[in-house]
């Protein structure tokens, strides 16, 4: 079993960010809890910028939000301090979902996901590893959405997808795993 977090960075933590997610300090105490379950089975992902030229799809997105086409090593892409200096595996995608989470999470494996937003990255995560086969649990307390609404929303859209992927709190999961 592999926890992922993802994307707890500064750029959606801070409040004056336009990708800043309100509620997110409420997840901080959750995912603090999550770490040491599932120690030393965490990985921490980071949304970054791509290194080329944005093409596609992608143009357009960037041309939206210019000020995100910073270097990954930008202090807006660093993980928030609480978290600061762990490993990271980075992605100028949305879902986190490819080789090196496969690889962790191994054939058939269960992944755990928490973190931000739960409208975009955690559920693109979450429905690609479910694709996969992998057995996914997300931890709706440990997730916060672009606001309320829309983390409410992906949950409920993640629940449709039963019993590939399983919608659960700290304290359930902590019940599971003991």
């Amino acid at each position: 079993m592999v926890l992922a977090l993802i994307d707890l960075q500064r750029i959606f933590a801070e409040p004056g960010s336009a990708w800043a997610a309100p509620d997110f300090q409420r997840v901080v105490e959750p995912t603090r809890r999550l770490v040491e379950q599932f120690s030393p089975h965490v990985i921490f992902t980071r949304f970054v910028a791509p290194t080329d030229v944005p093409t596609g799809s992608w143009a357009s997105y960037y041309e939206l939000y210019p000020f995100a086409l910073q270097p990954p090593d930008s202090d807006a892409y660093q993980l928030v301090d609480e978290f600061h200096g762990a490993p990271t595996l980075d992605s100028p995608s949305f879902g986190k979902w490819g080789k090196e989470l496969a690889d962790a999470v191994g054939p058939g494996g269960n992944l755990v996901l928490a973190g931000v937003t739960t409208d975009c990255c955690v559920l693109s995560t979450a429905l690609a590893a479910a694709d996969a086969g992998v057995y996914v649990q997300v931890v709706e307390d440990a997730c916060v959405g672009s606001d309320e609404a829309n983390h409410q929303k992906a949950i409920d859209i993640m629940r449709l997808y039963t019993p590939m992927l399983e919608i659960v709190t700290v304290d359930e999961l902590r019940k599971q795993t003991q």
